[in-house]
């Protein structure tokens, strides 16, 4: 039986494991995917030492940045991206070969594309400068946005929220919230923005699921934005990921 799984620190309820597990099921694929809680990233070493019949890993946090220097070959856009969050694991006799994917800048550009409109959305703020935010600056590049990013501290390249005023948000008018603030159970926080500026040409990316809609996509859904949660994502991320283990 091939294995897949997730590594990352902590792991709760992981949306990748209930989703390839009943993939497996309702496909008849002879397989099992598993959640890998690691607290440091070299104790993959003994996971792929203990599970030789591991086919594949998706990575999340803390450890889409820190797992490149254990890879073999990283491909080349997420070699730009400087994160990874798939791998495949290619046995021959006893040597194990990795090569790291990213699918998070597929999930969110076929995500949020549609939403784009060139006439209005021309620069975007990105909240977060952890190794999701990478992707999704990568992406938004790629559509032809200008982005910046937002950070609580004062780190080179970013801007604060305290920074961002009105006229910023008029100007940025795509926002895409790559941190935990709102996420179940803490769903009555919102990152700190002056909503009131928002208004129809406005677009409120949340990469959470849990809950559906979260604080921050209410509050600027009041003022007329357009809003996404991060479900469609992970949905696409899972079909890329499939797709990369299987080199489709």
């Amino acid at each position: 039986m091939d294995k897949y799984g997730l590594i990352g620190f902590p792991l709760g309820h992981s949306f990748s494991i209930s989703y390839f597990n009943q993939k497996f099921q309702d496909e008849g694929i002879d397989a099992i995917y598993e959640n890998y809680e690691i607290p440091t990233i070299e104790a993959l070493e003994e996971v792929l030492g203990s599970n030789p019949n591991l086919r594949g890993l998706n990575v999340t946090i803390p450890y889409k940045e820190k797992v490149m220097p254990f890879l073999d070959k990283v491909s080349p856009e997420a070699r730009a991206i400087g994160a990874v969050n798939v791998i495949r694991v290619t046995h021959e006799g006893k040597s194990v070969t990795l090569k790291g994917y990213n699918s998070d800048v597929i999930g969110f550009t076929k995500s949020i594309e549609p939403m784009l409109e060139k006439k209005w959305h021309k620069k975007a703020l990105i909240l977060g400068t952890g190794g999701a935010s990478k992707a999704i600056d990568y992406g938004l590049r790629n559509l032809g946005l200008e982005t910046v990013f937002v950070s609580r501290y004062e780190r080179p390249g970013t801007i604060q929220y305290e920074s961002i005023t009105p006229d910023v948000v008029r100007e940025y008018n795509v926002i895409v919230n790559c941190t935990p603030v709102g996420l179940y159970p803490k769903t009555e926080e919102c990152p700190p923005l002056p909503y009131e500026a928002m208004n129809s040409h406005t677009i409120l990316y949340d990469l959470i699921y849990n809950p559906d809609e979260t604080l921050f996509m209410k509050r600027g859904a009041q003022y007329g934005a357009q809003t996404k949660n991060g479900l469609e994502m992970l949905l696409l991320q899972a079909f890329a990921s499939w797709e990369f283990w299987h080199e489709k």
